[in-house]
């Protein structure tokens, strides 16, 4: 063979070995996906440090390349980096982390000053089990229903939770689905908000929250986690390192590590979830018909929540005094989406009184749907297991 042809075969082999030669039409389909994903993050600024890392994730898992190369750069091959990278979700080690940094930023009094408000997050938590009931009718298996329906509960890492215990082969659609839908929360939620209230409900004054003690705020945690893990032991994971954050922050002793794990660790962690998160949704695994439907009923779930939330909070008021009644604009705050639900709450009511700030009444319910969406998750997690 001459140097010339040595030469030229080379080159062709090279060229096997391109995305060029190897890209299909669903690479292609995705990897604008991820794009979209990306504008969407930095045009709209719909939720940046979610969207960046699941869109440039979305693109690098769709990288066209050969499947025989046995280059170990793919996230399904082993001893790939992404590969490793990848172990922590689908072993559930990023999601407990995450909740971790969610416990240590975290403030629970406007919880613990009012304790009715725990009632809504609990109320948001009918469009996890809806959702259970229509995935099941669509034809899914019973635990990869329960991976789907928890979606409903706008809560990203419990949903990667749950759906590797019950749906590994499902878990990128509904990672992408779940955090898709926590990022179109100032877009969904407020149509809602306005259709089921009226404007005299609109503009209901609360009291200020009383002031909680640190003794009060100490104690929260640790009953807290006695509370829910004896009803839901299987739900320890998540509530466990939820309530471990808080008492960090709380103690008044831990300042560091609290401040650790609500900043550079969540920070990685949520980098890491994001852009793995992504690159699972492989084209050959993500453009299926079950994603579709995936996506629709995650959709439906998380109306159902939104709804049950503002109609919970109106069916309260009508056994309330006047002067004690909620504004059912933070009944949408019964999501897990912290504490984005609770700003839309915020933004609605000011746009009908720009002196009533509903921020820290909605923060209960908020953070009582962190808590509720993790029990609902360690709930369907023991009763299939």
């Amino acid at each position: 063979m001459s140097f010339t042809e040595f030469i030229i075969n080379n080159f062709n082999e090279f060229l096997t070995y391109t995305g060029f030669s190897n890209a299909t039409w669903p690479n292609l389909i995705m990897i604008a996906v991820g794009a979209f994903f990306i504008w969407l993050a930095i045009k709209k600024d719909f939720e940046p440090l979610l969207l960046v890392p699941i869109g440039l994730g979305i693109i690098l898992g769709n990288i066209p390349f050969r499947a025989d190369a046995g280059l170990e750069i793919g996230l399904y091959e082993d001893n790939s980096v992404l590969n490793i990278f990848y172990q922590g979700v689908r072993q559930g080690w990023y999601p407990p982390l995450v909740f971790l940094g969610i416990g240590a930023m975290t403030d629970f009094s406007a919880l613990i000053s009012n304790p009715k408000l725990i009632l809504i997050g609990a109320a948001a938590q009918f469009g996890i089990f809806g959702a259970y009931m229509t995935a099941l009718a669509l034809g899914f298996e019973p635990n990869q229903a329960a991976g789907i329906a928890i979606i409903g509960g706008a809560d990203g890492p419990t949903a990667i939770f749950l759906s590797s215990k019950t749906a590994p082969n499902l878990m990128g659609a509904i990672a992408v689905c779940a955090y898709s839908y926590m990022a179109l929360v100032p877009v969904i939620q407020p149509f809602l908000m306005r259709l089921l209230t009226t404007k005299k409900e609109r503009v209901i004054k609360m009291k200020a929250p009383r002031h909680v003690s640190q003794t009060e705020r100490i104690l929260f945690p640790i009953i807290g986690l006695l509370l829910t893990t004896f009803i839901v032991p299987s739900g320890l994971p998540l509530l466990g390192m939820l309530f471990f954050g808080n008492l960090l922050k709380e103690s008044g002793k831990t300042t560091r590590l609290a401040k650790t794990a609500g900043s550079a660790l969540n920070d990685i962690v949520v980098m890491l979830l994001g852009l793995t998160v992504g690159c699972s949704t492989q084209a050959s695994e993500f453009l299926t018909v079950n994603t579709i439907f995936i996506f629709f009923i995650g959709a439906c779930a998380f109306i159902v929540a939104t709804m049950s939330g503002v109609l919970f909070v109106k069916f309260m008021n009508l056994f309330l005094s006047k002067d004690k009644k909620i504004n059912p604009l933070i009944g949408n705050a019964g999501v897990s989406a912290v504490p984005m639900a609770a700003r839309i709450s915020n933004n609605l009511g000011l746009e009908y009184d720009r002196h009533n700030f509903l921020l820290m009444h909605a923060m209960g319910p908020n953070v009582a749907g962190v808590i509720g969406s993790a029990v609902a998750a360690g709930a369907l997690l023991g009763f299939l297991s």
